[in-house]
């Protein structure tokens, strides 16, 4: 199971980059994800989706972490080191930025499941297991997310 693991270690740090939105934070939430794993081998079913194992302890610990934060706040948000000092020329570069942050605009179970079919490549029939929802519900909230980013993205092309 662990060279399995190991396998899946790509996947899981593009979906929590997609979570977290922060390199850092997303990493931590990939170590995290990997520990609890490792604890919880003994619940691993063989024969199961051990990527769809893996993203339910992300997803989960992220939620966990979410109202964490919340009830803590830090003064991370004001802070000047994490700006940016230069804007990037490059028009490919802004337009992937204006994509990012209209994901970030989408709501959750949109976002969620747009990430999990398009950008990781997830089957409708995985990302329902991840998310616990009906295949068909997968299915609409993909096609609105895509909607929804084709009327943001669409002006710029």
């Amino acid at each position: 199971m662990s060279d399995d693991i190991l396998t899946q270690i790509p996947a899981l740090r593009a979906y929590s980059r997609v979570l977290c939105r922060s390199v850092p934070e997303a990493e931590d939430l990939v170590q995290e994800t990997l520990l609890r794993a490792i604890e919880n081998a003994h619940r691993y079913q063989p024969g199961t989706h051990l990527r769809a194992w893996l993203f339910t302890i992300m997803r989960n610990r992220f939620r966990t972490n979410c109202g964490k934060s919340a009830r803590e706040r830090t003064g991370a948000a004001d802070c000047i080191s994490t700006m940016p000092r230069v804007k990037p020329p490059q028009e490919w570069h802004l337009q992937a930025n204006h994509m990012w942050a209209a994901l970030k605009d989408i709501p959750p179970h949109y976002r969620e499941a747009i990430i999990l079919v398009g950008v990781l490549g997830e089957s409708y029939r995985d990302a329902a297991q991840i998310l616990g929802c009906d295949i068909g519900t997968i299915k609409s909230r993909v096609n609105r997310a895509r909607s929804i980013l084709h009327k943001v993205v669409e002006p710029m092309l």
